[in-house]
C-alpha cells in the first residue's frame, strides 16, 4: 500500500476515534449518556408487568392494581404495576437511559425502545395443564408461551420471521436487550393443596421456559437476562398460609423458600447448557434468591425497618394482610413510608425493594456472569 494511503488510513482513523471520543463527552456533558441498547423486550409475571393487566384481568386477589394507592410513590397515579411505584424493569430501563417500557396491550404506545410482554399471573406452563388438572387458582389464561405468541407477531411486523436468524431478526436482536423477569412463582402457588407435586411443576416449568429461551435464542437473541425465583417464603401471604413452625433461619417459610432455591438451581444448569448451545449469546443469571436473603439479613442497610408486613393491605397483626380484603379494597388502607417496607401489598414489593434489588442486579455481585461483562460485550461488537 503506497504511504499516501496508509497515511490517509491513520487519518480517518484518528478522526472517528476522536470524533467518536468527543461525542461520547458531548452527551456525558449534557446528561444524555451513549445508550448501549436501543430496545429492551421484557416478559415475566406481576413483578414484571407495566400495564398490561387491570383491574378487570389481573389476579383475583389484587383486584385494585387500577385504583390509588397502587402507583402513589413514584407515578402518583395508578399505572397497573403491582407496586406503589417502579419495579425492577423500570429501573433498568432508567439505568440503560431508555424511557419506560410500554405494556404490549396498549396498542397506542411507541415501541420503539422496546416493549413489555410481562403479563400478572402468567404462569410458565401453559394455562391449559392447570384446567387440566381442575386447579381453579389460576384464572389467567397467560403463560410464557402467549407472552412468546405475542412478541413472535411484534417480531413479524418488522419482517422477523421463522427461528433462523435472518438479517431482519438480526436488525430487530442487535441492539436489544431481553430482560426475562422471575416466571415459574404463580405454577407453584396455582397448585397448593392439589396432588400435583412441585417435582412435576419443576419439570415442565423447566421445560417451558428453557424452550422459550431457545426459541429467542434461535432467532438470534444476543443478550439475555433471566431472573430466578425470589425467596418467595418471605411474602406476607406465604407466611400467613405455612404453619408457624415452617420457617426458616431468617424467618420466612422454609419449605416455600426451598422450593424457590431448587428451582433456581436447576434453572442455572439450564442456562449453562443454552451457554454451551449458543455461544454468540451472552446469557446473565439475575439471582433474585440471594439478593432478597441478603436484604432480609441487613435491611438496615438497606433502609428498610418491617420486613413481613404489607405496607398496603388490612387486619393488622404481623403481616397487615387478609388476600379477601387486599390493598385498593375498601377494607385497606396503606403505610406513611412505603419506603421502609419491603412488601408492597402482600405479594408484591415496594419500589424502594425493586430499586435495592435492580441496584444488585446492575451495579452489585448477583448477576452471573457480571451485567458489567454483558455491557462491555455489547460494546465491543459496536
Amino acid at each position: 500500500m503506497a504511504s499516501s494511503h496508509v497515511h490517509l488510513m491513520i487519518t480517518l482513523t484518528s478522526i472517528f476515534i476522536l470524533t467518536s471520543l468527543l461525542a461520547s463527552a458531548s452527551a456525558a456533558a449534557t446528561g444524555n449518556p451513549p445508550r448501549p441498547f436501543k430496545q429492551i423486550y421484557a416478559f415475566g409475571d406481576s413483578y414484571t408487568d407495566t400495564g398490561n393487566t387491570g383491574s378487570a384481568t389481573g389476579p383475583s386477589s389484587f383486584s385494585y392494581v387500577s385504583n390509588l394507592p397502587y402507583g402513589c410513590t413514584f407515578f402518583h397515579r395508578p399505572t397497573n404495576r403491582y407496586s406503589d411505584g417502579r419495579l425492577v424493569i423500570d429501573f433498568v430501563s432508567q439505568a440503560l437511559s431508555l424511557p419506560y417500557l410500554p405494556p404490549y396491550r396498549d396498542q397506542k404506545a411507541d415501541t420503539s425502545n422496546g416493549v413489555n410482554f410481562a403479563f400478572a399471573g402468567s404462569t410458565a406452563i401453559r394455562h391449559s395443564f392447570f384446567v387440566r388438572n381442575n386447579l381453579s387458582l389460576d384464572i389467567t389464561p397467560v403463560s410464557l408461551q402467549t407472552q412468546l405468541n405475542w412478541f413472535n407477531k411484534f417480531l413479524e411486523a418488522q419482517g422477523c420471521t421463522g427461528n433462523t436468524p435472518t438479517p431482519k431478526c438480526r436488525a430487530a436482536f442487535d441492539n436489544a436487550l431481553v430482560w426475562v423477569g422471575e416466571i415459574g412463582a404463580n405454577d407453584y402457588a396455582y397448585t397448593l393443596g392439589s396432588t400435583v407435586s412441585d417435582t412435576t411443576i419443576q419439570r415442565l416449568a423447566m421445560r417451558s421456559i428453557t424452550g422459550f429461551l431457545r426459541v429467542l435464542l434461535a432467532k438470534g437473541a444476543k443478550y439475555v437476562v433471566v431472573q430466578g425465583l425470589p425467596t418467595t417464603g418471605c411474602l406476607p401471604l406465604a407466611m400467613v398460609l405455612a404453619p408457624p413452625d415452617d420457617r426458616d433461619e431468617i424467618g420466612c417459610v422454609g419449605s416455600a423458600n426451598r422450593q424457590s432455591s431448587s428451582h433456581n438451581s436447576i434453572l442455572q444448569s439450564k442456562l449453562q447448557e443454552l451457554r454451551k448451545q449458543f455461544p454468540h449469546a451472552v446469557i446473565v443469571y439475575a439471582d433474585y434468591w440471594n439478593v432478597y436473603h441478603t436484604i432480609m439479613k441487613n435491611p438496615g442497610r438497606f433502609g428498610f425497618q418491617e420486613l413481613f408486613k404489607a405496607c398496603c393491605g388490612s387486619g393488622g397483626g404481623p403481616y397487615n394482610f387478609d388476600v379477601f380484603a387486599a390493598c385498593g379494597s375498601p377494607a385497606s388502607s396503606s403505610c406513611e413510608n412505603p419506603s421502609q417496607y419491603i412488601n408492597w401489598d402482600g405479594v408484591h414489593l415496594t419500589e424502594a425493594m425493586y430499586k435495592a434489588v435492580s441496584d444488585s442486579f446492575l451495579n452489585g455481585s448477583f448477576t452471573h456472569p457480571p451485567f458489567s461483562y454483558l455491557l462491555s460485550r455489547k460494546q465491543q461488537s459496536g
